[in-house]
């Protein structure tokens, strides 16, 4: 079992714990997302077009879906991985990246 340093002591991280952080940091960038302001932004600054009306409800309603929807544990496991073998959880951008690329595939689905 890998551990963690938390500052205080060293906490063992199951996979399951690594799991639920991982889950807590996705639904926390979908929350932001659901923002309209910053969910155009984020669209915009991406796609080099501005965000409709239709396509920003599909996606929101899409991302509501992914707020209760389990972990994609194929797509994470790279990250799953890198927090079990290094025992610390940082979201430095290679790990943000994993967060990013997954809303990315809800955005994807509307681009035509």
């Amino acid at each position: 079992m890998q551990q963690i340093d938390s500052g205080k002591d060293v906490v063992p991280l199951s996979v399951d714990r690594v799991i639920d952080l991982i889950r807590i940091v996705r639904n926390d960038l979908v929350k932001d997302l659901l923002q309209d302001e910053y969910l155009a932004a984020i669209y915009e600054n991406k796609y080099g077009k501005p965000l409709s009306n239709i396509k920003r409800e599909f996606i929101k309603r899409d991302l509501k879906e992914m707020l209760i929807s389990p972990v994609d544990l194929v797509h994470y496991a790279g990250l799953i991985t890198h927090v079990r073998n290094t025992g610390t959880f940082s979201l430095v951008e290679k790990n943000s990246d994993f967060f990013y690329r997954d809303v990315d595939r809800v955005f994807v689905k509307y681009l035509i």
